[in-house]
This record gives structure tokens, C-alpha cells and sequence, in this order.
């Protein structure tokens, strides 16, 4: 379990950014953080990895304090994708990328090597092994970070607007790896606009607003909420829309779900 207890954070001594934030997550969730731009929601995957550090109270990894751990030691467990993936890689090719952590423990070069193949086979890199990092595009980049935490033995994989300016082949192909990851018992976290992949994958959603969580729940919990404050920044996926139209107004998290109860109810 990763949890964050009584967390506060601010930048530079300015309004504060978190206060008295508490959280628990674990192996095996599918997680969105949501909110407004500029209501906490990377400074909490920041905080968890340790790419920064609260103002005051703590994070704790299954029972123990965690909060002065760096995030590199923290990568034994966590995961990072950023938003822009390149960022994170600096090696002349994807398997050298993806061998980068296990080497820094100081495990073998048989064991290194099984590590790399087993995670370029789970992300679908295998024959990209070769290829420079940079002259992927930016779906296959993704990839290579997931790859390098599953490298690690990660339990827990955290990715910062995943799916912004992706085609749908790509953001299709990143849920269902994230899915397969969730279903294998990784924690899988990470910061989204985007409600319909809320709604159709997700087994919770934590929404943050003026410094503080305002709700944990299940998407369902939260797009049937007949008065959803406006003030989440939060729109009412289009399918859950269109179901409660539908006879017996069905809770539809994807279009698929429409379009079944259309054909179930005899509408063509």
C-alpha cells in the first residue's frame, strides 16, 4: 500500500498547494486523479514518487515512512511516466534504456537481460530493442518508460496526462497495456482530463479541488452525482449522457454500453 497522511504542500511559501491531504492506494488499482488545472493533481504523483517533498506529514510505503527516500530509491517500487517521455532517457537504444535501473541495483547481466526481454515482450518493444529511443514516436516512448519500471519490478506505475495528443490507435493501445498491468496487480495511477477514459477503465477516481481531496469514489459514484459541483471542472462523459435517456436510465461507461442496451431494448 502507498499512502499519503495529513500531507501539506506548498511552493515557496505561497497559497498552499495541498493541506491536509491523506490518501491510501493499492497494488492492482486503476486510478485518475482529477481537477482543474492548478488543483493538485501532478503535485500528488510528484509527491508520491518523491520528485518533491511535503511541507509537512508523510508518505508511507507498506508501513514505513518513506518521505526523506529520494525518488530513485523510491523507483524500486514506483514507476514514473512523464508527461513528455523523452525527458527520462538518455541511452543509444530502447533495451539499453530499459536495462538502465536493473544494472544501477547491481544484478547480473543474465538477470538484467532476462528483465529487459521480459519487459520490451510485455509492452510490445521487442523488435524496437535497437531503435534510438528519441526517433519513436510518442506512444512507442511511453512504452519504453512502462518498460523500464516493469524492468524494476514496479508495483505501482504512475503516468501524467498519458493520453494527450495521441491518435486512437495509440491511446487504445496504452489502456489496454495499463489494463493488462492493472489486471497482473500493478498500481496503476495517473492524471487525466479526460472523463471517458474515467468512466470505461477506471476502478476509482480521486477528485481534487481547493487544496484538498473532494472526492474518492467510483466513477459511477461520481458521474451519477445529480449535483456534481461545476466547479470540479468535470464534464458528464457522453455515454453515461445518452444512458440516462435510455429506458431504466443504465449507468454506460463506454459507447459499447449504449449501444448493447439499443440492442437489447429493440431500438434500431
Amino acid at each position: 500500500m502507498l499512502s499519503m497522511e495529513q500531507v501539506d504542500f506548498a511552493y515557496e511559501r505561497r497559497h498552499p498547494i495541498l493541506r491536509k491531504v491523506s490518501l491510501s492506494l493499492t497494488a492492482g488499482e486503476f486510478v485518475a486523479f482529477a481537477g482543474r488545472n492548478g488543483s493538485g493533481k501532478t503535485t500528488v504523483t510528484r509527491l508520491l514518487m518523491g520528485l518533491e517533498q511535503p511541507t509537512a506529514g508523510r508518505i508511507v510505503y507498506d508501513g514505513v515512512d518513506v518521505t526523506a527516500d529520494s525518488a530513485g530509491e523510491r523507483s524500486r517500487y514506483i514507476g514514473y511516466v512523464f508527461q513528455q517521455p523523452e525527458r527520462q532517457m538518455f541511452r543509444a537504444t530502447v533495451a539499453e534504456e530499459v536495462a538502465f535501473g536493473p544494472q544501477l541495483q547491481g544484478l547480473s547481466a543474465e538477470e538484467v537481460e532476462t528483465r529487459v526481454g521480459e519487459a520490451l515482450a510485455a509492452t510490445r518493444l521487442t523488435e524496437r530493442r535497437d531503435a534510438y529511443p528519441l526517433h519513436l514516436s510518442r506512444g512507442e516512448k511511453q512504452r519504453v518508460a512502462i518498460a523500464s519500471a516493469l524492468a524494476m519490478r514496479t508495483r505501482f506505475l504512475i503516468l501524467d496526462e498519458p493520453t494527450s495528443g495521441q491518435d486512437g490507435g495509440d491511446r487504445d493501445t496504452l489502456l489496454a497495456l495499463l489494463t493488462t498491468l492493472k489486471e497482473a496487480g500493478i498500481g496503476v495511477l495517473f492524471v487525466t482530463h479526460d472523463m471517458e477514459i474515467i468512466a470505461g477503465y477506471c476502478d476509482r477516481v480521486i477528485v481534487l479541488a481547493d487544496a484538498d481531496i473532494v472526492f474518492d469514489g467510483t466513477p459511477e459514484q461520481l458521474f451519477t452525482q445529480e449535483t456534481m459541483p461545476d466547479a470540479w471542472g468535470l464534464a458528464v462523459p457522453v455515454s453515461v449522457r445518452i444512458g440516462r435517456q435510455l429506458p431504466g436510465a443504465p449507468y454506460c461507461p463506454r459507447m459499447s454500453d449504449v449501444v448493447q442496451r439499443l440492442v437489447a431494448g429493440g431500438v434500431r
